[in-house]
């Protein structure tokens, strides 16, 4: 019996927001995302997020994994469709990235009077450097923090399961091999630390 999209993303945001979404399922959402695409002539229309939070997230996404040589970065390697897929198949999910990106905008008002995408780069980067680290930890920075470790994650695990994160890792999945040869420096590490080591 095929699952719907709809139940699929139901099942990934909830398996998501309790850390536990698998790798298979990551790469589902991935292909949902790309049949979007196709159906919209090759542009990803936001099926939960409004149009400044798709862009909020596709900036986050672009600043927290960089496009670098062939690798497209997070944005490039299709993190905010993902997010936006998952925020759709669950209002808790959605709850989390609204009222983060809500954050980022108080808070980016409050210094430069702008949202955080209107920001300057200079300081989109110091208020993304206060809430990188928990020990920064104060009343008015704590939502902040909560939400930036959350959207790291979310843009890391997004890359990493995209075909241009797997290129990037050099991931060569279920392929056959006619030997395995465990690296020397992996078998001096283990024998070190092995009540079996010589």
């Amino acid at each position: 019996m095929a699952v719907s999209r709809r139940s699929l993303l139901q099942s990934a945001a909830a398996a998501a927001t309790a850390g536990c979404l698998d790798a298979e399922t990551m790469q589902q959402v991935h292909h949902h995302a790309a049949e979007v695409k196709q159906q919209n002539a090759g542009a990803y229309k936001p099926a939960c997020l409004t149009p400044h939070e798709y862009q909020t997230i596709q900036l986050l996404a672009a600043t927290i994994i960089p496009p670098e040589g062939d690798d497209p970065g997070g944005a490039g390697a299709g993190a905010p469709e993902y997010i936006d897929l998952l925020c759709s198949g669950s209002d808790r999910m959605a709850r989390i990235w609204q009222g983060g990106i809500a954050w980022l905008d108080t808070a980016c008002r409050r210094r430069t009077q702008k949202s955080f995408v209107e920001s300057a780069p200079a300081d989109r980067t110091t208020l993304l450097d206060q809430i990188a680290y928990r020990r920064n930890a104060s009343l008015e920075l704590n939502p902040g923090i909560d939400f930036f470790d959350w959207a790291r994650r979310m843009v890391v695990d997004a890359w990493a399961t995209s075909p241009a994160g797997f290129k990037a890792l050099g991931f060569q999945g279920n392929t056959g091999m006619e030997t395995f040869q465990v690296p020397a420096e992996a078998l001096t590490y283990a024998l070190k630390r092995s009540p079996f080591g010589a």
